[in-house]
């Protein structure tokens, strides 16, 4: 079996046929981790996990492009991708009441996102800080809950970095930083995820060095569709990401999935 542990079946492409997809995932023994990243796509997750007895999970929190208002591209895939963003504030005690369900494995994503940012020092300044104490707040309350942490950082490694001043259990997801940032991350006995951004990315070395039983895989669905696939990710595509590092890492197919399965469990208590 595999498990992605990043997946968005709780986001909109999903909106019209999510538990065909779901189905498709579970039949083909994968498990997913539906991860939120504001109060309404959090709530979601936990709805679709709550169907379904095994094998489909949810994360709860507030990521970090959703601290501020406007259009939000991102160009990590083939064709450009545009949505809004409306600026929330992070509620402790409702993401703590969401959390509450059996089927949440972990707070996130949180992190931090200087990818867009302001051009005049003071409200980059602001833009920073912000960002800074949401992830605390949020770190708090994983701590509280007993929770690991779904990390998302880009272009503010050494920000997440700094700001991990209390021991937690989680996943720098989607890693893209170099060796000398991994090794931090790793140090602090975090794990790195993995997906369709190593096809796209030189993070060969990254993989060669990092240990087996410190990776997790996943799809960032509907993101980052892995070759020879084309259109919208899901779930069933992790298998592509899992090959991928199989073949970096000169190991079988089989070891790759059999331990990322077993970090995978280990860490979210599957």
């Amino acid at each position: 079996m595999l498990i992605d542990t990043h997946a968005h079946l709780n986001f909109n492409a999903y909106k019209d046929d999510v538990d065909n997809v779901i189905k498709r995932s579970l039949d083909n023994n994968i498990w997913m981790i539906n991860v939120g990243s504001q109060l309404s796509t959090s709530k979601m997750a936990v709805e679709l996990s709550e169907k379904y007895p095994e094998g489909v999970y949810a994360a709860v929190g507030l990521h970090p492009i959703h601290l501020s208002e406007g259009i939000f591209k991102t160009k990590i895939d083939k064709e450009e991708i545009e949505f809004n963003t409306r600026e929330e504030e992070f509620d402790y005690k409702e993401y703590k009441k969401l959390a509450q369900s059996k089927k949440v494995v972990a707070l996130g994503e949180i992190g931090f996102d200087y990818w867009y940012r302001p051009k005049t020092k003071k409200k980059l300044e602001e833009f920073k800080n912000k960002q800074k104490e949401v992830f605390k707040k949020q770190l708090e309350l994983a701590r509280e809950l007993n929770l690991p942490v779904i990390f998302h950082c880009r272009i503010a490694h050494q920000d997440l970095i700094e700001s991990l001043n209390i021991k937690v259990s989680g996943v720098v997801h989607c890693f893209s930083g170099n060796w000398q940032e991994a090794e931090r991350y790793l140090e602090k006995d975090l794990h790195l995820g993995f997906n369709g951004i190593i096809f796209k990315l030189n993070l060969d070395e990254i993989i060669e060095k990092t240990p087996l039983e410190r990776m997790l895989i996943e799809t960032d669905c509907p993101y980052l569709t892995p070759p020879p696939m084309e259109g919208r990710n899901e779930p069933i595509y992790v298998r592509h990401v899992a090959e991928k590092i199989a073949k970096i890492k000169k190991k079988s197919y089989e070891e790759i999935a059999e331990i990322t399965t077993k970090n995978a469990k280990s860490l979210f208590g599957l």
